[in-house]
């Protein structure tokens, strides 16, 4: 039995519940690919966070990176929770704003915010944009001045920390294009700007170290500096930041060569790190924020596939090809992330084989998994891809002009559809005839 599915997860059938949910019927019910959330893990996840902040008795924010996985049921999720949520662009501001979720609530990454996504945030009373380049600075202060508004701004830094994660998710080492550099002096440059306009209300200071990681050294590393540069920013400047954000990338299971900790673990290491830190300065402990995705949506997710077509090499691998693939996982490709997967029908069933399960569309790199051991299958079975919940559906496509999955969410025994799945009329709905002329 695969260890990551507890004895609660198996019906009296034998079948994989989720939710509470058979996830064959759901199967049956909604269709292959199909995309299934169990909105409990989800709840006690966020609820963790913000225990941890409480027993530490600190001024908190747990903002739900959304970029994870962005629908409206989700971001209705979050607000029923109390949760904040961070968004990096137009299109996940107003779907949070279709939710009946409020901007005040709401963070602004990006690090190349466009004019037209600025004023959308401004007029909707963002609640604080993080404020990534030069650009941006000049940019935002015209919006601000256009709408006769003043913005909650906070100033992202590049912090000199690299995590032990993959390259491609990266993000706190000097050459990022993310963020003010610390080394430069980008970052007092930038906030004796911000500080210089007053229609923006300079609230604190953010850094991201990446994503995927499992070790809490680097979590404290940023913290440390973050504080260092506050202290800064008092002593040069006068300024006495009110908010530390230290990003998210709390690393989760996958398989079981995985061993992170618990995500709220190295939440408490950040704060005692932090506590620590502020002991000899003046600045006092701050509101520490956190922007966790992947911890959050990544569990919760399951990607069910109904098995096709086989293909059997002499001493290699099988190939066992399923109905979905790159277009609505593309991470093996694009990061050779790796993944569990069960039989669906018997989560228990003796393991007799390994194989490479790959997917339908037309690359040969769209294989989901290079050696997964499974029971023997046979078409028209249903696999069950654990853990896909972060980045599957968010970066999903229509490559080969196949539809995106529909998406569920399950809760209590309930099932209910929250993203429904695209037909071939609505790939080609926004395509327009081309009028030849002779």
């Amino acid at each position: 039995m695969n260890e990551q599915i507890t004895a609660d997860a198996i019906n009296a059938a034998g079948h994989l519940t989720i939710g509470g949910c058979d996830s064959i019927e759901l199967a049956k019910e909604y269709g292959t690919p199909l995309v299934v959330y169990d909105v409990s893990r989800i709840r006690s996840q966020i609820r963790a966070f913000k225990r941890v902040f409480e027993e530490n008795q600190v001024d908190y924010a747990v903002s739900y990176a959304s970029k994870a996985f962005s629908a409206v049921a989700m971001y209705q999720v979050i607000k029923q929770e109390g949760g904040h949520v961070d968004v990096v662009s137009g299109g996940e501001m107003y779907t949070a704003l279709k939710a009946g979720f409020s901007l005040e609530n709401a963070s602004f990454h990006g690090n190349n915010k466009s004019y037209d996504e600025l004023v959308l945030a401004v007029k909707n009373h963002i609640g604080v944009v993080v404020v990534d380049n030069f650009h941006e600075i000049e940019l935002l202060g015209q919006v601000a001045e256009e709408l006769d508004a003043h913005v909650n701004v906070m100033l992202r830094i590049t912090p000199g920390i690299s995590a032990h994660t993959n390259k491609y998710i990266q993000t706190g080492q000097v050459d990022s294009k993310f963020g003010f550099d610390l080394e430069s002096g980008q970052a007092d440059q930038a906030l004796e700007k911000v500080l210089a306009n007053p229609r923006f209300n300079v609230i604190g200071l953010h850094a991201h170290i990446g994503s995927q990681i499992f070790e809490v050294a680097g979590f404290e590393g940023v913290a440390n500096k973050l504080v260092s540069v506050a202290d800064h920013w008092q002593k040069k400047f006068g300024y006495q930041a009110k908010v530390i954000n230290v990003g998210g990338g709390f690393g989760i299971r996958y398989t079981k060569d995985d061993t992170p900790l618990p995500p709220e673990d190295f939440v408490d290491a950040i704060i005692k790190a932090i506590k620590k830190a502020v002991e000899p300065t003046d600045l006092g402990t701050p509101a520490i924020w956190i922007e966790p995705g992947r911890s959050i949506a990544g569990p919760a997710g399951y990607n069910l596939y109904t098995v096709g077509s086989r293909k059997d090499l002499p001493g290699l691998k099988p190939y066992v090809t399923i109905d979905g693939g790159m277009g609505d996982n593309i991470r093996p490709a694009l990061y050779e992330a790796e993944y569990e997967t069960v039989l669906a029908s018997d989560p228990q069933a003796p393991l007799k084989e390994h194989v490479r399960i790959a997917g339908k569309y037309c690359e040969s790199g769209d294989i989901l998994s290079y050696d997964q051991e499974l029971p023997e299958t046979k078409p028209g079975d249903v696999l069950a891809m654990l853990d896909t919940g972060a980045y599957g559906y968010s970066m999903a496509s229509n490559y080969n002009r196949n539809p995106r999955p529909a998406v569920v969410f399950a809760e209590d025994g309930q099932s209910q559809l929250v993203i429904k799945r695209e037909s071939y009329e609505d790939l080609v709905h926004l395509d327009q005839p081309y009028e030849l002329h002779d």
